[in-house]
Parts: structure tokens; sequence; C-alpha cells
């Protein structure tokens, strides 16, 4: 790499990351603990880091006491697989004990610590994760290959790709997500066909852990390129088997939201939505996200049928679905105005309530709750009047009236 230290990169030099490093250097020494991982990458990549990790030759008792001896905060948020989590001014550092794999299944490993940092390292993913940094911002790379895949945005796995993914099949997505985010070119070749060999193991993880890979992967930038090769590697039919990559691109295109993005590679169908949304474990709310948007808006949709779906269905389904309509070809300027118009529209709250039909002498009711619902069509169906609610109110009084002596 043109830059042979990260001296002077405002994370490595903050208060915080100091106490941190001064604690643990103070219980084992100089240089017993290391920068690793994403800060390292990031900071050589020139892309902004946002969590800062650590590894340390102390053992996770001692990196507890050290952090006790300074007046350091500390969290056991893994201290059976050797991590640590200091806390200074509200800033987490995961601090792991070096380590080395012992047994692996493909979804966990059993480790030993150990103090040799190429043996650490060799249990990494990447050659690029597997940098290291002294608090001097010294960088140290035991792979032999982890700067020059940094300086040339390539993302290749350490030693042998088969092995590293048996370890854990997790590193199948990571591979390409890191490629989507971060690599240049085309995909290593070793590591693509590693990954096709081995695409089922895929299936042997938590929904959890996949869909949280997945969605990371689709918030990259452009994520297409790495989505095709996943394709072509038979891993994206193991995670979404009801695949449909028609509108996918174009989607990318439009909108950076991960969700978007996630359901332009499905059919459109509410029911299959949702049965996808389950099977991958999703939030709440991105699952009923996933669902409102299988409503394929009319090419010709005005601006007032517009505003009536965005008082029944929520601002956030109405704008799903202008973005999927639009990655499908459905008059896109069109799609983009309404989009527009919905976003800038101050929602009105309904004029009327019980209160307005309390003092028109009727009680709380069945019948109170159908006369603000003919009110509501009412309104809606003018296109939300500011004005008018006396007449309008009593008409749809009128009206459920006359329907119940009817």
């Amino acid at each position: 790499m043109s830059a042979p230290s990260l001296k002077g990169q405002s994370w490595l030099e903050a208060d915080a990351s100091k106490a941190v490093m001064a604690a643990l250097e103070a219980a084992g020494g100089p240089d017993c603990a290391r920068y690793v991982g994403g800060c390292v990458r990031n900071a050589l990549l020139d892309v902004p880091v946002d969590d800062v990790d650590i590894a340390t030759q102390l053992e996770p008792q001692q990196v507890l006491a050290a952090l006790k001896a300074a007046k350091i905060r500390a969290v056991p948020t893994g201290i059976e697989h050797g991590t640590i989590t200091a806390v200074v001014n509200s800033q987490p550092f995961e601090i792991t004990s070096l380590r080395r794999d012992v047994e692996t299944d493909g979804r966990r490993a059993v480790v030993a610590f150990t103090r040799d940092w190429a043996e650490d390292a060799a249990r990494r993913d990447f050659r690029l994760n597997a940098l290291y940094s002294n608090a001097r911002g010294e960088l140290f790379d035991p792979t032999g290959s982890g700067l020059s895949d940094a300086e040339q945005r390539r993302i290749v796995f350490v030693g042998e790709p088969e092995q590293r993914i048996r370890e854990d099949y997790l590193r199948i997505l990571r591979f390409y997500r890191f490629w989507a985010w971060y690599g240049r070119g085309a995909v290593d070749a070793e590591g693509h066909a590693a990954c096709r060999k081995l695409a089922e193991g895929v299936a042997t993880l938590s929904a959890e852990r996949v869909s949280k890979e997945l969605l990371k992967l689709l918030a990259a930038p452009d994520p297409v390129a790495a989505v095709n090769a996943m394709d072509e590697a038979g891993v994206l039919s193991v995670i979404l088997p009801r695949l449909d990559r028609t509108s996918f691109a174009a989607m990318v295109a439009i909108t950076l939201d991960p969700v978007l993005r996630l359901v332009a590679l499905l059919p459109l169908s509410a029911e299959g939505l949702a049965e996808d949304a389950r099977r991958l474990r999703l939030s709440n709310a991105q699952q009923e996200r996933m669902v409102a948007s299988a409503v394929l808006l009319d090419a010709d949709m005005s601006e007032q049928q517009a505003r009536a779906m965005v008082w029944r269905d929520g601002l956030t389904a109405f704008v799903d679905r202008t973005y999927r309509a639009e990655a499908a070809g459905i008059a896109p300027q069109n799609m983009q105005a309404l989009r527009q118009m919905a976003q800038g529209w101050r929602i009105p709250s309904m004029p009327v309530g019980g209160r307005d039909l309390a003092q028109a002498g009727f009680k709380p009711g069945p019948m109170t709750g159908k006369i603000l619902k003919a009110f509501e069509q009412s309104w809606i169906a003018d296109d939300f009047p500011a004005d008018g609610h006396a007449a309008r109110l009593q008409a749809a009084i009128d009206q459920v009236q006359a329907h119940e002596n009817g």
C-alpha cells in the first residue's frame, strides 16, 4: 500500500481508543493488542469506520482484569468465544483474544486461545480482513496478501476457500457482500467456485443470520453484479426459492432501500411475499412492508386516487408500491410524480369523531361506528375537503339511519 501506516486516523487517535489500548498494554506489554478487521480495512480503503475491533494476546479473564484496573466498563458479550466489550464514553470496543479453531461444523466453532498472530489471521475469512494495526498505526499483514488485496480491492479467502467456508457457511454470503461493497473487477474465481460447490451449506444457517447478511449485501450502492454471481453459483436460489430477478436491476437503479431490493427479487404475490418474509425471519415491520408492496398500481392512477390510498394504507406502503411499479416499467414518470406528491402531502386528520356524534345525541356503539365510516368514505371520495364537515356528517347520519330503518 502507498500508506504503510494508519497514523493520523481519527478513530486511532481518539482518547477512547487510546484508553482501551493503554489498559491492555499495561497488562500484557507493548503490542499485545492490535486493531483488526473492519476499522483497519476501511481506513485503507478510505471508507468511513463504524466499529473499532481489537485483537489481543491476553485471554478473556486477563482482559476483564485489565479493564477493571483501568476503571473501564467491561461487558462479557461473548466471553466463551473470547470476546469482551469495553465501553468508553458510550463507545463500544469489541476485544477478542487471539484464537485458533479446534472444531467447526459450518455454523459454530470450538476455539482455543493462542498468542500467535499468524494463527489468529489463518482462521479469519478474507485476507482483506486479516490486517492488524498497533496503537501507533503500524500495519501487520500475516497472510502476506491483505495489503495488496486492499490496494487492488480484491476479496480473497484466507488459505483454502473450501476450508474457510466449511468452517462457517455464512462466509459464502459474506464473500459476495464484501465484493459488492468493496470489490473491484471480476469476482475471485477460486472463491466463486468454492461457493458454487458448497452453496447448499447456506441452508443449514439460521434464517436470522442469512437475512441480516442478505440485507447488508442489498444495501450496497450497486449489488447487481454480486447478486448475478450468487445466482450463477446457485446460492441465491437456496435463500430465495421463488427467485424472480426481472425487475431487480431497475429497482437498484432507483432506490438504495434493501427491503425494496429484496422485494424486487421475488414474484408479485402477497401470499408468497408473506411466506418468504416469515421464512427469512424478518422483523414484523419488514414483513408488513413486503406484503403491502404487492399491490401493483395502475399506470394512469390520479393524484386523488393516490391520496386515498395513502390515507387508507399509509405513506410507506404507497411509496413502496410506486417504486415497485416504476421498477416494473409501469408509467415511470407518473410513479415518480405520485411519489413526490405523496411525500409532500400533509396527511389530514379525520375531521369528526365520537365527540361530534355525542353532541348530536348518539351514544357510543355500533351506530356511531357506521356513521363515522360513512362520513370517512364520503370525505375521501371528495378528496379530503377542509370544510363542510357538519353537512357531510348529517348526510352520513341520514344515510345510516335510512339503511337501518329500511
